[in-house]
This record gives C-alpha cells, structure tokens and sequence, in this order.
C-alpha cells in the first residue's frame, strides 16, 4: 500500500498572518479553534483537517511536509499558489 499522511492546516493571505497564527498555537492555543476562525480554506469548518491522502493528491510544498515531518509536528508558513499554510501533521501509514 502506497504510503499516506494526514493532516490540518491553516490557510491564510499573508506570510505576516501566518507567523501570527504559528504563535497562537505555539502560545497553546488549540489547533483546530484557531482553523475554525482564521482559515479561509473551507477544511477550516472541520478544524483544518484534511483527511488522509496519498503522493501526489497536493501540492508539492504541501505534501514534502505532510511526508517528511514528524506527526504532531506544526510548520510554517509554508506558501503555495492558495496561500501561506500552517500545517499539522495528524498521522501517518
């Protein structure tokens, strides 16, 4: 079976907006609360969780997280062509 990992994010416009939410949750704020009010990523209304995916489902700055960091591990800002991403890696298999 093809490897797979899960996770949340947190899609915002700016780099500036990012690091202002990787402090919130670095300062303990809940993960999912904090997609719930800023993400404008319609995964946001399920606490930025993206589900399960497979290589290839995103895109590349996306997915060399979601594979390469440890689960529980959040990063960013991570910028794509939607946006910056505060990413949390929710699971692996």
């Amino acid at each position: 079976m093809a490897q797979q990992a899960r996770a949340s994010h947190i899609l915002v416009k700016t780099e500036d907006e990012a690091n202002k939410i990787m402090k919130r949750v670095a300062d303990g704020e809940d993960f999912a609360a904090v997609a719930k009010r800023f993400s404008s990523c319609p995964s946001g209304k399920n606490g930025g969780d993206l589900g399960w995916f497979g290589k290839g489902m995103m895109v590349p700055e996306f997915e060399q997280i979601a594979f390469t960091e440890e689960v529980g591990k959040v990063v960013g800002p991570v910028k794509t062509q939607f946006g910056f991403h505060v990413i949390k890696v929710t699971g692996k298999k």
